[in-house]
C-alpha cells in the first residue's frame, strides 16, 4: 500500500488518509476519493492529499475483517458488518463463550494489521452481545496473510438444563437461617445458567447420612456443603461420597475465593463439595465450574488446575 502525500492528479481511487473539512463539504477519513471530491479540493487550492493506495495484491480493511471474523466465528455467532476495517462476532443466543486463545494469539501474531479482542474465555453472554471485535490497523493488507487463518476459534456453547439436589450438612451449632439463605444462593446461581434446584436434603454432618442422600438422588447433579468446609480428602463429605463408590477426581482449585471446592462423580452424576464462599453470591470457584457442566464442556482435575491464570476473582 501507497501511503503519504499524493498528487490530486493520481488520486482517483486512494483513501482519505485524514478528515478533511473543506468550505463545502467534509471529507472523511478512509472516504474513496473520486472526480467530485479531488475538484473540491483543487478548488480549496491543494495541490496533494494525504492518502492511501491500495496494491492490485492487497484487500480492502473492510475484506480483510470480514474474512477474518468469519474464519474465526464458530457456532452459535453471527459476523456483523464490517466498517471503517471492524467486524463484529454477535452471541445469536445466551450461553458460555468458549476461545482457543492460542488460536486467537496465532491471528493475533500473524501482522500488526490484524487484531482480535475478545471478551475474557468462558463467561455467560447474552444474546446480542459482541463478544469479539476484530478490527484491521490500516486501509488495506496483503492477502497473503490471511492464508492461515485458523477456524472457529471461538464459539458459544448453548447451557443445558441441569437438575440439581442440594445437600446440606448441620451441626447443633448450625443456624437454619444460614441454611435457608444457602438454598436462596444456590436456586439464583442454577437459574442464571437455566438450570434448577430440584430438590434439597438437610442432614447431619455424618458419613452415612451423607451417603445415603446421595444414593437416593435421581437428579443431574449433586451440591454438597458442610456444616464445616472440607479440610483434606479424607475429611467427612469425600469419604462419604468414596463409601457408596464415588471418585474424588479432584479437592482444591487454584481459584480464590473457592480454593477449597472438591470435584467427584457418582456414576454418571458430578457431585460438587461446595466451599463456604458457595453461600455467597458473589463470584467465587463455584461459577467457574457450574458455567462449565451447564455447557456440556470437559471438566476433570486437569482442567481445574488450569483455571489459576485468572482465578484470583475480583
Amino acid at each position: 500500500m501507497k501511503f503519504g502525500d499524493i498528487e490530486l492528479d493520481a488520486a482517483l481511487g486512494a483513501r482519505l488518509a485524514h478528515t478533511v473539512r473543506l468550505a463545502d463539504r467534509v471529507l472523511k477519513k478512509g472516504a474513496v476519493l473520486d472526480r467530485d471530491a479531488i475538484d473540491s479540493l483543487r478548488i480549496s487550492g491543494r495541490t496533494q492529499v494525504a492518502a492511501a493506495m491500495i496494491e492490485p495484491d492487497e484487500i480492502d480493511e473492510n475484506e480483510a475483517a470480514s474474512r477474518v471474523a468469519t474464519a474465526i466465528a464458530g457456532p452459535g455467532l453471527d459476523v456483523s458488518a464490517a466498517t471503517t476495517g471492524r467486524a463484529d462476532l454477535v452471541a445469536t443466543d445466551n450461553g458460555l463463550l468458549v476461545i482457543d486463545r492460542a488460536a486467537i494469539d496465532r491471528v493475533n501474531f500473524i501482522d500488526e494489521a490484524i487484531t482480535v479482542a475478545t471478551l475474557p474465555p468462558d463467561v455467560p453472554v447474552a444474546a446480542g452481545e459482541v463478544v469479539a471485535t476484530i478490527k484491521i490497523i490500516p486501509f488495506a493488507l496483503q492477502s497473503t496473510l490471511l492464508d492461515q487463518l485458523p477456524t472457529g476459534a471461538i464459539e458459544l456453547r448453548k447451557l443445558h438444563p441441569l437438575r440439581a439436589l442440594l445437600v446440606q450438612t448441620e451441626s447443633n451449632a448450625t443456624k437454619q437461617s444460614v441454611l435457608d439463605k444457602t438454598r436462596e444462593v444456590t436456586e439464583l446461581r442454577l437459574k442464571a445458567l437455566g438450570s434448577s434446584l430440584v430438590g434439597e436434603t438437610r442432614c447431619t454432618h455424618e458419613i452415612k447420612s451423607i451417603a445415603e442422600a446421595i444414593v437416593t438422588a435421581d437428579v443431574d447433579l449433586i451440591l454438597l456443603v458442610g456444616a464445616s468446609a472440607i479440610v483434606d480428602r479424607r475429611d467427612v463429605i469425600p469419604a462419604a461420597i468414596e463409601s457408596v463408590g464415588g471418585v474424588i477426581e479432584r479437592y482444591g482449585m487454584p481459584v480464590d475465593p473457592g480454593n477449597l471446592l472438591l470435584l467427584a462423580r457418582y456414576g454418571t452424576i458430578p457431585i460438587v463439595g461446595m466451599p463456604g464462599c458457595a453461600r455467597s453470591p458473589a463470584l467465587n470457584g463455584i461459577d467457574l465450574v457450574l458455567r462449565r457442566l451447564a455447557a456440556g464442556l470437559p471438566l476433570d482435575r486437569m482442567v481445574i488446575a488450569r483455571m489459576g491464570v485468572g482465578g484470583l476473582l475480583p
